[in-house]
């Protein structure tokens, strides 16, 4: 995939502002759409949008094919006729500038509830036909999922590998009961799949209006806490009782002696391949219906990954595994056609993985703020940059540029880190190293030869650590970072249009008008 000279801006749904303590897919995100095209940006990069799950973690949801309920926009529902303008009156004030995720959760939960007995009793009667035929449309995942989701606000949401034997191991005799039982309220969580399905649509489309496209993020992984696994056994490798006998992560290296323990599940690819990866064309083909472009996050574990023995506290234990290969995308491609993917590939990458990348033509990423620890031959420094890659000043993993700048307590002694930023300070031309702006470094990807150049909102904001959105291997306060309401302001704007058009990312060829 050749993707065209452009740039977009990172921002999560979370991250939006609104009135209900949780960024949504109301007027905030139409709003940003609007900002986007009139900076002539063409991508709109997301994190995964599905249900969060430990930690609040997008990254760790209940379901690769759910959306997140909490981006559900109340105000949107209220022009459907599911919630009145009463309902929206004496809310909770939550903090604007982070997400208490939850309060957001629970503000969200009693307003989509109200929703859905609206529907019930017979309001937005407008919505019947199209809620049946999403039903029916979507069943081979929606109906697991909202019968995973029920068992679980059943059993006090503890993980499946705790609900009664029955229930863990999918008896059928016990499932039909509960089905019988609780039948309302796996109608409650397939009308919230409808609901943000339905506006997730309307935002899509919005974009394209806007010449916008939406760049999206696919873990690898999934969760083992997830109606993924739970009602696709056989496809992972389990216990007889549903526990995992090896997890995902990565090996020791440079930044962590240890390396790193994700816990989850690792694929039967063996089985996976038996089916013609049926359960991954599906996934997706499924994400494809809401994204334009998608990231592949850790491509190298398709290459080769890193298998660690469950019962191993760190990921030290571990041993380098084949994965599925070019197989995998070879099947993939016939049965979707060409896969508008760009692949993750920071970190240590093997020549097999860039010979697959290869291959199948997928462009890989680059990040500025790797780019000052080496030499001149840095395939992170924007003069070596390929054309076909994604090329990004951070990532949602990284600090803000500020707070990266100015951390003291990084990995590099002394020395390496006086002569590392003396070396940007000299590339990036900056007036002022003590307290530099963003934009030198906004520039420097901008004018590369990359296709396509991304920022995370918080840069262009000039924002410090404190609007850091992932600390990895940090349980702690991630992913709650928000935007202020009007923060986005007609300086900001015209500074990263003119930027955008002065190195031919825009939609005019002309840089001065």
């Amino acid at each position: 995939m050749q993707l065209p000279r452009s740039s977009g801006v990172l921002c999560h749904i979370s991250s939006l502002p609104s009135r209900f303590g949780i960024g949504d897919l109301g007027p905030a995100a139409h709003a940003f759409a609007d900002f986007l095209a009139a900076t002539e940006q063409r991508y709109w990069q997301v994190l995964p949008i599905g249900p969060v799950g430990f930690g609040a973690s997008p990254y760790a949801s209940p379901s690769t094919f759910a959306g997140n309920p909490a981006f559900i926009s109340p105000e949107l529902l209220v022009h459907d006729g599911l919630l009145s303008k009463a309902d929206l009156k004496g809310l909770p004030g939550l903090p604007q500038h982070r997400v208490d995720f939850q309060r957001a959760h629970a503000l969200k939960e009693k307003l989509l509830r109200t929703a859905f007995r609206a529907f019930n009793n017979g309001h937005a009667p407008r919505l019947r036909e199209p809620f049946s035929e999403y039903c029916a449309e979507e069943t081979t995942w929606l109906e697991p999922y909202a019968l995973y989701t029920a068992l679980k606000h059943a059993h006090d949401h503890a993980a499946w590998t705790d609900w009664e034997p029955a229930f863990a191991q999918r008896e059928d005799d016990a499932l039909r009961t509960f089905r019988a039982s609780h039948g309302q309220e796996m109608r409650y969580h397939k009308f919230n799949q409808f609901l943000f399905d339905r506006q997730w649509r309307t935002l899509r489309a919005y974009c394209h209006k806007q010449e916008v496209q939406i760049f999206g993020d696919l873990p690898i992984y999934v969760a083992h806490d997830s109606a993924d696994v739970w009602s696709n056994r056989e496809l992972f490798y389990l216990d007889d009782e549903g526990h995992a006998t090896v997890v995902a992560g990565v090996p020791p290296d440079y930044f962590s002696a240890t390396g790193q323990r994700w816990g989850n599940p690792l694929y039967r690819w063996d089985r996976l391949q038996a089916t013609d990866y049926e359960w991954w064309v599906r996934r997706l083909a499924s994400v494809l219906q809401r994204m334009d472009v998608i990231r592949l996050d850790h491509f190298r574990a398709f290459a080769g990954y890193w298998e660690i023995p469950s019962h191993e506290p760190t990921a030290e234990n571990g041993r380098w595994v084949n994965g599925p290969g070019a197989n995998f995308f070879e099947t993939v491609r016939d049965r979707l056609g060409d896969l508008p993917i760009v692949a993750e590939d920071l970190g240590i990458i093997t020549d097999d993985v860039t010979e697959l990348m290869a291959q199948f033509d997928l462009p890989g990423m680059v990040v500025l703020q790797f780019a000052f620890g080496g030499g001149t031959d840095s395939n992170f420094l924007p003069h070596n940059y390929q054309k076909n890659v994604v090329a990004y000043t951070g990532t949602h993993d990284n600090d803000t540029l500020l707070g990266w700048w100015g951390d003291a307590n990084n990995t590099r002694d002394a020395e390496e880190e006086a002569a590392a930023r003396a070396y940007a300070t000299a590339y990036l031309d900056l007036d002022d190293p003590d307290s530099p702006t963003t934009w030198p470094f906004i520039r420097g990807v901008m004018r590369s030869s990359a296709n396509l150049a991304l920022f995370p909102v918080q840069d262009l904001l000039q924002l410090g650590t404190e609007a850091r959105m992932n600390t990895p291997g940090n349980s702690g306060d991630n992913w709650a970072w928000r935007m202020k309401p009007g923060a986005l302001t007609d300086a900001v704007a015209e500074r990263l249009r003119r930027q955008t058009r002065l190195f031919g990312r825009g939609t005019s060829t002309d840089p001065f008008i």
